[in-house]
């Protein structure tokens, strides 16, 4: 179970990923050595996977976004998935149950690109596209 300060220490870092040990220990008030063995703590239990870095997909050029719903045909389940593995666009993907084997998350530079990508998973699947307009609530932490 987490604490309030390990609480914390989960919000700063989703923030800014890369505020060093002692500011985070200023911020939650303690010292920075008691900071370092939470943090140690928290990655050896499996709740901090990794330190990371968020790329703004439109700066590289990928001004669309779209989710797509992926149900694959019969017998085609496992190529679908080695399929969506291997798109750079693709920037995440859950296995759903229901009539959708997967929900997709890609980046895209214009709706042709969107529909060349299609083309290549038509063999494999039926799909379901929605253009992301906006998003008001992002990727955040379940219970913060």
């Amino acid at each position: 179970m987490l604490d309030e300060i390990d609480r914390q220490l989960l919000m700063l870092l989703q923030a800014d990923a890369r505020l060093p040990v002692k500011n985070l220990a200023e911020r939650v008030g303690l010292s920075a050595p008691a900071v370092a063995e939470r943090l140690r703590k928290l990655q050896e239990r499996g709740v901090i996977r990794a330190f990371t870095v968020q790329v703004e997909p439109r700066a590289l050029g990928y001004t669309l976004q779209a989710l797509v719903r992926i149900q694959p045909l019969p017998g085609q389940l496992k190529a679908v998935e080695k399929h969506l593995q291997a798109l750079a666009e693709l920037a995440e993907c859950d296995k759903v149950t229901g009539e959708d084997g997967f929900i997709a998350r890609l980046h895209l530079r214009s709706i042709e690109h969107l529909d060349f990508l299609l083309e290549g998973i038509a063999p494999l699947a039926q799909t379901h596209s929605a253009i992301v307009k906006s998003q008001p609530v992002a990727r955040r932490l379940p219970g913060f």
